[in-house]
């Protein structure tokens, strides 16, 4: 059985930091791509980083760009969220998720992220709140 477990969110001033991991099972690790998405009430699910654990290519969105960090631990199965400099507008609930992207099949590259609908399998989310 697949699992994406999401852990790390919690409440924390502006200019602070989290750092959220994606705990993962059921899966060949190397040959997925794992993506961190958010759910702001209201808005739509937004795409803010991606990894190719299959050829390590990252992507951030632009929001999230210089102060979040992705990393991959393959020994581990799991991916790392490292969240600075945090905003309110960061408020959220962080989900992880995960495809298949091998063979030639490309999700993440270094400009660009699969949107969430070719993502198949998800975790439950995590919530970050960040206090003004």
């Amino acid at each position: 059985e697949v699992q994406l477990v999401e852990s790390g969110g919690g409440l924390v001033p502006a200019g602070g930091s989290l750092r959220l991991s994606c705990t993962t099972s059921g899966f060949s690790f190397g040959d997925y791509s794992i993506g961190w998405f958010r759910r702001v009430p209201g808005k739509d699910l937004e795409g803010i980083s991606c990894i190719s654990n299959n050829d390590g290519k990252i992507y951030y969105a632009d929001s999230v760009k210089g102060r979040f960090t992705i990393s991959s631990d393959n020994a581990k199965n799991t991916v790392y969220l490292q969240m600075d400099s945090l905003k309110p507008e960061d408020t959220a609930v962080y989900f992880c998720a995960a495809e298949f992207a091998t063979w030639g099949i490309v999700v993440v590259t270094a400009t660009a992220c699969a949107p969430s609908s070719e993502f198949a399998h998800w975790g439950q989310g995590t919530q970050v709140t960040v206090s003004s």
